[in-house]
């Protein structure tokens, strides 16, 4: 359709370079760069969802529920990072309690 040869890009880029400036040219090649790099991966997106919507069929694949990744929990995580559990936690001196001081709360221990 259209045949753009090598004289003809580098009298745009000439052109360009002309009314753009050289501080705003290379600006200008990375944002169309950009868009193009932008462009290419939706078109890449719209292929591969348009041939997958035309090779399902619904009574030789149905349709599956989303895979989840399941993790088993362990001690490490089970317990948020940086907290302690109460049975191993000493317990923290107050201003109105010392942290030698019996726990009134705590009725395992005795007075």
């Amino acid at each position: 359709m259209f045949e753009v040869g090598f004289t003809e890009i580098v009298l745009i880029l000439g052109i360009a370079l002309l009314v753009l400036g050289p501080a705003r040219l290379p600006k200008l090649a990375a944002d169309v760069g950009r868009w193009a790099g932008k462009a290419r991966a939706m078109a890449r997106q719209l292929k591969t969802q348009l041939e997958q919507e035309a090779n399902f069929d619904p009574l030789r694949d149905p349709p599956q529920p989303p895979q989840t990744i399941h993790t088993p929990a362990t001690k490490a995580t089970a317990a948020p990072a940086g907290s302690e559990s109460r049975s191993t936690a000493a317990p923290a001196a107050t201003a109105d309690k010392p942290a030698d001081a019996p726990d009134a709360t705590d009725e395992s221990k005795p007075a």
